[in-house]
């Protein structure tokens, strides 16, 4: 009996451990956001379907730099042209850790998180409006851990581009559904090593 609530003990403690082992500094994430919906904050809203690789770096523990390129188009309403979308720019992410104040962790194998990013973008409308410039975003997201380095994830985000064409400023807020996968360095590989 012993033995079985020993090993019990430190199954638990590994599980723990691996989880905590994708966020660490010197990992890699990469991924995609491959579905994505939004509200139009502009008049004419429709669907909107988009494609977002990115990676970033875990400069520390919970927070990654990286780079991402947004390529999507949009139909805005009935009867209206179909817009075309890209981007390419910086992001940042912040995953807050379960012990920290106002943090529920609503599940043992997933993370909240904070992104934001900056760039380069633009809308452009068949025979239309066109914007291009400054490319933001910013919201928070959920990842669950389906495996120790398989995150499914969610986000919700306010998007925005600004700067010239025939309109100052698109907006949105879309509703993201992805994965990424986190690339472990050798700390992180020791650390799972460990645990078995």
């Amino acid at each position: 009996m012993k033995k079985i609530i020993f090993g019990a003990i430190v199954t638990m403690t590994g599980l723990f451990s691996t989880a905590n082992a994708q966020i660490q500094e010197g990992n890699w994430m990469v991924g995609s956001s491959l579905v994505t919906s939004n509200f139009g904050l502009n008049t004419g809203a429709g669907y909107d379907f988009s494609i977002q690789p990115k990676a970033a770096y875990f400069i520390k523990d919970n927070v990654a730099l990286g780079g991402y390129v947004n390529l999507g188009f949009a139909k805005p309403g009935k009867g209206e042209a179909t817009q075309f979308n890209y981007a390419v720019g910086a992001l940042g992410r912040y995953f807050l850790s379960p012990g920290e104040q106002g943090v529920d962790n609503l599940l043992n194998h997933g993370r909240w998180f904070f992104e934001g990013n900056v760039g380069i973008g633009g809308t452009s409308v068949e025979d239309g409006i066109s914007t291009n410039g400054l490319d933001f975003g910013v919201g928070p997201g959920y990842s669950y851990f389906i495996t120790p380095n398989i995150g499914l994830e969610g986000l919700v985000k306010y998007n925005g581009v600004t700067g010239f064409g025939n309109e100052g400023l698109t907006s949105k807020i879309s509703f993201n559904v992805g994965f990424s996968i986190y690339l472990p360095t050798g700390q992180a590989r020791r650390i799972a090593n460990e645990a078995k």
